[in-house]
């Protein structure tokens, strides 16, 4: 007589599905979440007024037509391409990196006009670059 009690067996735990479901939450907290990226360029955008500004006696200006044709200084350039801003800008500047340049801009003019403009100052080492702007008349 076997009077020893009979131990069932001990349930098994299939860790697959557990592990499965796991690894889905992990791919979907990773394709959801986005990541920081911080800019390369700071831009710190002018507070509009209604005063005009004093402005500097030593300013370098560059107006760009409708067109996108380039005067700088007084002088209109020959063309557009950017090796000719640039050494008119090297001419009219100097060394002198610290100045103020002014852009001016026709309100028609090609955005890929102030780019150049734009790029070819940064290039060149100007720090002080700003876009002029005129106050227009209200839209009714």
């Amino acid at each position: 007589m076997n009077l020893r009690r009979q131990r069932p067996d001990s349930p098994d735990i299939n860790l697959t599905p557990l592990i499965d479901v796991v690894f889905l939450l992990l791919i979907f907290f990773m394709v959801s979440t986005t990541f920081k990226s911080d800019a390369q360029l700071q831009v710190e955008l002018p507070e509009a007024s209604a005063e005009p500004s004093t402005q500097e006696q030593d300013v370098l200006e560059i107006v760009i037509d409708a067109q996108g044709s380039y005067v700088i200084g007084e002088q209109e350039l020959v063309n557009r391409r950017p090796e000719t801003v640039r050494r008119a800008l090297e001419k009219l500047a100097g060394e002198r990196r610290d100045i103020p340049l002014v852009i001016r801009a026709d309100a028609e003019t090609p955005h890929q006009a102030v780019v150049t403009a734009m790029d070819v100052a940064g290039q060149l080492g100007f720090t002080r670059l700003s876009i002029a702007t005129v106050r227009g008349e209200p839209e009714r």
